[in-house]
């Protein structure tokens, strides 16, 4: 890893050939200064994860995204397995356990249904945040610094307008992120990440 690294993007898909939306999402990203891409499934398809080598990544880069599909309200499988494998007690957490302390950490999610249906009174019941809970407490539990989550939501109802309108502001997060164009306390006050570039689309420096 070089001194430009910033974003570290650990992306988990099994059918990513099949995600029109994701397709998109990652479509350039790579070419966003200070961002790398891991393709977990292309990686590790035998799910035999290397801890040290993840390990190595994540303490490359002090902005950590796990950008996935939201199945059945969670991570697909290899993801929750790199969590089990790589966020080792005395290394992550516990004792000693200190390498991720201080690291921004957010998700970045598809899901089929909209956002009217995360909600109290909705089909799903509960909202996106309620639901990421866990990976709040992981984040906590890690010293790190949690963020809401980016969400393209409706994934089956978007125009081709609509996806490339996502794909363009997930690029500008990136970009922001990168570049250290963001406030930690600004951006908690919002529910997604979406909500505050669209309320501060110009940005400012901390």
């Amino acid at each position: 890893m070089d001194d430009s690294a910033k974003i570290l993007i650990l992306f988990a898909h099994p059918r990513f050939e099949k995600s029109r939306v994701n397709r998109a999402l990652l479509d350039r990203i790579e070419e966003v200064p200070g961002v790398t891409v891991r393709d977990l499934y292309e990686r590790y398809p035998d799910f035999n994860i290397d801890a040290a080598l993840e390990q190595e990544a994540l303490a490359a880069h002090p902005i950590i995204v796990w950008h996935y599909p939201f199945y059945m309200y969670g991570a697909p499988a290899l993801l929750k397995q790199w969590m089990d494998i790589v966020l080792e007690n005395g290394w992550a957490h516990g004792r000693g356990g200190e390498a991720l302390k201080g690291k921004i950490f957010f998700n970045a999610l598809t899901t089929g249904g909209t956002r009217e249906g995360y909600a109290a009174g909705g089909y799903n019941r509960f909202t996106i945040r309620e639901l990421l809970v866990p990976f709040e407490q992981t984040a906590a539990l890690c010293q790190m610094v949690y963020l809401p989550p980016f969400a393209v939501q409706g994934t089956y109802l978007l125009t081709e307008a609509q996806l490339t309108r996502h794909a363009a502001l997930y690029r500008t997060l990136l970009t922001r992120l990168a570049q250290g164009n963001f406030d930690v306390e600004a951006i908690r006050r919002f529910d997604f990440l979406n909500d505050w570039l669209n309320h501060n689309p110009g940005g400012s420096k901390p």
